[in-house]
């Protein structure tokens, strides 16, 4: 989270956003989070838990979250396990909270979902209904209009996007222009709705909990945009291949499980399975330049984060695979 943000967050912030969603101090607690405030709540009986989230107009307009909710709503609506966003005490989706420095706290909150993060509880039939879940999205996205031309979501290169531009110091320069020459390959690629339509953008495995039937159900849909349905494929594998050992074997067999779940749902062209490693490699840039706004490079505390900038700066500049793997021997799971 941006400095300036915390700096302007305050008691009074909270505690106006818990009056307008009816929230009382003994029902809601603060959770971790990256890049706004989020807390838990409950209502009456306690049954059922909410989040709250808490994010800053620097970041995303009113409109921009109320797009958001639309295409979350939508989704839910359709049938995939998204965690819906629910209205406050006065019918809104969005509250908007002046924050005394000539910006606002936007306020929206969401039934939470049920379960736990993935990370205890993997295995190959979870990552079939992992990949199914992300198959019935895009199914999902390719006949979806925003309820007003107002709430449309950004484009995957909107200047929102642009975090190697923004964070990276100018002696990163090299780091920056390999980024801009993957842009441009990449937006050389179909934009049928086959191919291109909204997508999670961030649909890794802090981003989705499973019950105890193996149930999925994804949330903070914050980074939706507009892009190719494999970029969402790379972005999935760009995250749960992090903790294997044999990176090479893991997406063998990671993607076995994960696209025999995906095409169940939605079709999927092998020939784009070729482009997935432009993709790894553009997550890999977005996030070393997200981790040089967020943290002292050389002074690290997060292990997580530390582990990824090992050697992060030689890998983006000499071009190195992020996994170095042959994408097109997955074609035969695709056609079957």
């Amino acid at each position: 989270m941006e400095r300036v943000i915390r700096e302007c967050y305050t008691d009074a912030i909270l505690d106006e956003a818990m009056r307008r969603y009816g929230i009382s101090k003994d029902q809601i607690r603060s959770l971790n989070a990256f890049e706004s405030f989020i807390y838990e709540f409950e209502h009456g009986d306690g049954e059922q838990a909410f989040i709250l989230r808490i994010a800053h107009s620097s970041r995303r307009s009113e409109a921009l979250i109320l797009g958001e909710v639309d295409w979350i709503n939508y989704l839910a609506e359709g049938g995939v396990p998204a965690a819906r966003a629910i209205v406050s005490e006065r019918g809104k989706l969005v509250e908007a909270i002046e924050d005394g420095h000539g910006g606002h706290f936007l306020v929206t909150a969401f039934v939470k979902a049920n379960g736990q993060p993935p990370w205890k509880v993997w295995s190959p039939g979870l990552y079939e209904t992992y990949g199914e879940v992300i198959g019935r999205m895009h199914t999902l996205a390719k006949d979806y209009v925003p309820a007003q031309p107002a709430l449309r979501r950004p484009e995957w290169d909107d200047a929102l996007f642009e975090f190697p531009e923004r964070y990276l110091p100018a002696f990163e320069s090299l780091a920056k222009r390999k980024y801009g020459e993957l842009c441009r390959q990449v937006n050389q690629l179909p934009k049928d709705r086959d191919a291109y339509g909204m997508i999670h953008q961030d649909a890794h495995g802090s981003n989705f909990f499973v019950d105890t039937a193996g149930r999925i159900t994804l949330f903070d849909f914050d980074e939706c945009a507009y892009s190719w349905f494999i970029n969402e494929v790379a972005i999935v594998l760009f995250y749960v291949v992090q903790d294997a050992q044999d990176w090479p074997a893991f997406t063998r067999a990671f993607m076995g499980h994960f696209l025999r779940g995906y095409v169940r749902a939605c079709p999927l062209d092998s020939v784009l399975l070729k482009e997935i490693p432009a993709f790894l490699k553009m997550r890999e840039i977005e996030l070393y330049a997200v981790l040089h706004r967020d943290f002292d490079v050389g002074n690290i505390d997060n292990e997580w984060c530390a582990r990824f900038m090992q050697g992060r700066k030689a890998s983006i500049e000499q071009d190195r695979p992020f996994i170095d793997f042959d994408f097109d021997s997955l074609a035969g799971l695709v056609l079957e």
